[in-house]
């Protein structure tokens, strides 16, 4: 019995970081040197964009989105460009729209940028990462989430002393 009481704690110790992990890389920002190659924006309620299909049935807003094309792919991203004001994650974005100009400004120009953005591209989902922020950039030239990366090593740690302590508890006796 104690050794499956140890291996179920082995588990939920294990789910719990993933998800942890999981969180930190759908929170934190990313970085992607890219081309922008167009804008939209598409007026959306709590039902995705309005069509002759799906009309508006309640409070409506603008969402943007950028479209881009990376060197070495040949797969299209598209990023949602919407504020996220005071929610969460809090990023306190509130200049969609001069973002949008930013970037159908780059996309005119065809220059590198470097896209900063949080979230994940889930086409099944019709998901979008959103873009906070739009920089020219040297072709090649990137940046590295450094954030991100010490909240990984940080979950490491717990991860290894979550383990170290379930079998503190088990191997004692």
């Amino acid at each position: 019995m104690r050794k499956i009481i140890k291996y179920f704690l082995f588990t939920v110790v294990i789910l719990f970081h993933g998800v942890l992990f999981a969180g930190i890389y759908f929170v934190f920002p990313h970085y992607e040197t890219t081309r922008v190659t167009g804008v939209d924006v598409k007026r959306v309620d709590k039902d995705g964009p309005i069509t002759k299909a799906n009309p508006a049935d309640g409070p409506t807003r603008d969402v943007y989105y950028i479209y881009t094309q990376r060197a070495d792919e040949s797969k299209p991203m598209v990023y949602r460009n919407e504020d996220t004001r005071w929610g969460f994650p809090f990023y306190f974005k509130f200049g969609s729209a001069d973002l949008q100009a930013k970037a159908a400004n780059f996309a005119q120009e065809q220059r590198w940028v470097q896209v900063k953005y949080y979230g994940w591209r889930l086409v099944m989902f019709d998901e979008f990462r959103n873009a906070v922020s739009i920089n020219e950039v040297a072709e090649g030239e990137t940046s590295h989430p450094i954030l991100s990366y010490i909240f990984y090593f940080l979950g490491l740690i717990t991860l290894f002393f979550s383990i170290q302590l379930i079998r503190g508890w088990f191997d004692s006796e």
